[in-house]
């Protein structure tokens, strides 16, 4: 692929004295503005390869790197918080005590008073949920809080977006609304994406592309 904008090559990964590698040498490219979904079964590598790119795990060997900029090789480990990029989990991982204005302004603290107004009130009109800024998650519909959850990770601007499983807790009617309705955000803001799942309707719903991690090696495929 040409004119990649995020890379991780020749990855590999093991935890502690096991025999085998989650990843061997693996590698993979995703452009700017591209939704890609990881798919493949439970211990494939597919959680193993987000934390490598979020910083939460260091691979044995191989690099990452996002819009030109290494993120880890063998010379080099930059530090999660200092990545630029944001996540989604499964459980959406709101603050309860917050409303929905404190958890999308959570991460903007460094900014001045004035900027980060700005960036909330643009978040709300992003996600439609400007009458419910002053309710807590708990008053919420899981489709609302799934929403807050994307508007709080993209309110700092990352650079990459990771998602994992964030449908898993939705029932299916739901999940289908939501899938459309998050894809629609993600093509409005040109973010970059890189989405888990076990599930072949998230990405066939959500990605423009599939990588298959069955354990080891991943083989790519297209959606269409």
């Amino acid at each position: 692929m040409t004119n990649s904008y995020f890379e991780a090559s020749n990855l590999s990964f093991k935890y502690g004295k096991e025999r085998g590698n989650i990843l061997d040498n693996f590698s993979m490219q995703i452009a700017k503005g591209e939704l890609v979904g990881l798919l493949g079964p439970s211990g494939g590598g597919k959680s193993t390869l987000l934390r490598i790119v979020a910083g939460l795990e260091a691979p044995q060997s191989g690099t990452v790197a996002v819009n030109g900029k290494t993120l880890v090789d063998k010379h080099c480990f930059v530090q999660p918080e200092k990545r630029g990029i944001g996540m989604i989990f499964q459980d959406y991982a709101l603050f309860p005590h917050l409303t929905v204005e404190g958890n999308i302004k959570f991460g903007l603290h460094r900014l001045p008073r004035k900027e980060r107004q700005q960036r909330l009130e643009s978040m709300l009109e992003l996600i439609r949920l400007g009458d419910y800024r002053r309710r807590y998650p708990h008053e919420l519909s899981g489709g609302q809080q799934q929403r807050v959850a994307f508007a709080r990770s993209l309110a700092p601007r990352p650079e990459l977006l990771l998602m994992d499983e964030p449908f898993s807790s939705l029932d299916s009617e739901l999940k289908e609304s939501i899938r459309v309705e998050l894809k629609q955000l993600l093509r409005a803001a040109n973010m970059t994406c890189l989405l888990v799942t076990h599930d072949k309707e998230d990405t066939a719903a959500m990605c423009d592309r599939v990588v298959y991690l069955c354990g080891d090696q991943g083989a790519e495929g297209e959606l269409v």
